[in-house]
């Protein structure tokens, strides 16, 4: 038995009339923790116990650290999740309400997790947010379960921050033989560290994130990701903060199901049709989720401000 569970897989009728096209939805934004996050971390907190591990780490106020809280209150062992002074009170609460110990320390996501480090005793697991083997292999099972229901799209689409989804789903690609299923990898400007990576032919540390979408807020896309980009197919896109946020809104209307600008930037390239997916007939989004977003934040991100947020939304690189 996992801690994530198999989530629905369903066709969109109100996305397929507007693309023109049948899109089907992979809702992970129904799992328990509110994101795709808990397949991966769940493997890895279930591993790291095994190993030994006494008490879980994370320094995520995002759907990572939600991920880890949930984990740790199933499996019984204590969490600590070190989180920015920019994290919101829903954020907070979300965690506190899964019994994780909340540490408020530093005004970025980078001193969070530089402070974190000076915490991790012997007996303790850190949970990276993206960048771990365990977290693929955990984030893999979302393919096994649309390979297992019998639908074999011609084209995938998803949400980049740190490249963890993405490498895990073409690790589930490839275990299912599916390796000729081409992906189209969504950023929103301002957050593109994979296409920046792919531009420069090798990863690169972006200066800063000036995107609403933090959950895509990662600098630096992980190594695994830009490897896959030289073995698999896949294209680059890019959206705007505004198509996002107008994505997530569509989609509330469309399937009652909120999430957050991080996947609605997959959900935009969709809705607006882009060029690169002209050619596919039977497409698959996936629905990472978002349990920390309202719609009044949603609604606020869409006032003429968008271009004032800047970095200090970097706090939750997920």
């Amino acid at each position: 038995m996992t801690l994530h569970i198999e989530t629905p897989l369903i066709e969109s009728r109100a996305m397929s009339f507007a693309s023109g096209r049948s899109v089907w939805l992979k809702l992970d934004a129904m799992q328990p923790s509110g994101s795709f996050k808990l397949r991966g971390i769940g493997l890895a907190c279930e591993t790291y116990l095994a190993r030994g591990a006494r008490r879980f780490i994370s320094s995520s106020g995002g759907n990572a650290g939600l991920a880890v809280a949930y984990a740790g209150r199933r499996l019984g062992v204590p969490v600590v999740v070190v989180v920015p002074e920019t994290t919101s009170e829903r954020a907070k609460a979300l965690l506190e309400l899964e019994k994780a110990e909340v540490i408020v320390q530093g005004s970025s996501w980078q001193e969070a997790n530089a402070y974190t480090q000076s915490l991790i005793r012997e007996s303790d697991a850190f949970l990276h947010p993206f960048d771990d083997p365990l977290l693929w292999q955990g984030h893999a099972t979302l393919i096994d379960e649309v390979f297992h229901f019998g639908l074999k799209p011609d084209a995938l689409v998803l949400s980049v921050g740190g490249g963890g989804l993405m490498s895990g789903v073409i690790e589930g690609l490839y275990r299912n033989g599916w390796q000729d299923i081409p992906v189209f990898a969504v950023e929103t400007m301002g957050a593109a560290s994979f296409h920046a990576a792919l531009n420069a032919g090798h990863t690169v540390e972006l200066d800063q994130i000036t995107s609403v979408a933090t959950s895509l807020g990662a600098k630096r896309v992980c190594e695994q990701a830009f490897d896959w980009s030289k073995k698999h197919s896949i294209q680059s896109v890019l959206v705007s903060d505004q198509s996002a946020l107008t994505a997530c809104e569509r989609f509330l209307d469309d399937h009652r199901l909120l999430v957050e600008p991080a996947c609605g930037a997959s959900l935009a390239a969709i809705y607006e049709k882009i060029p690169e997916l002209d050619e596919f007939n039977n497409i698959l989004v996936v629905v990472c989720g978002g349990a920390t977003t309202t719609i009044e934040q949603l609604r606020k991100l869409k006032l003429p401000a968008l271009n004032s947020i800047g970095e200090k939304n970097n706090e939750n690189p997920d």
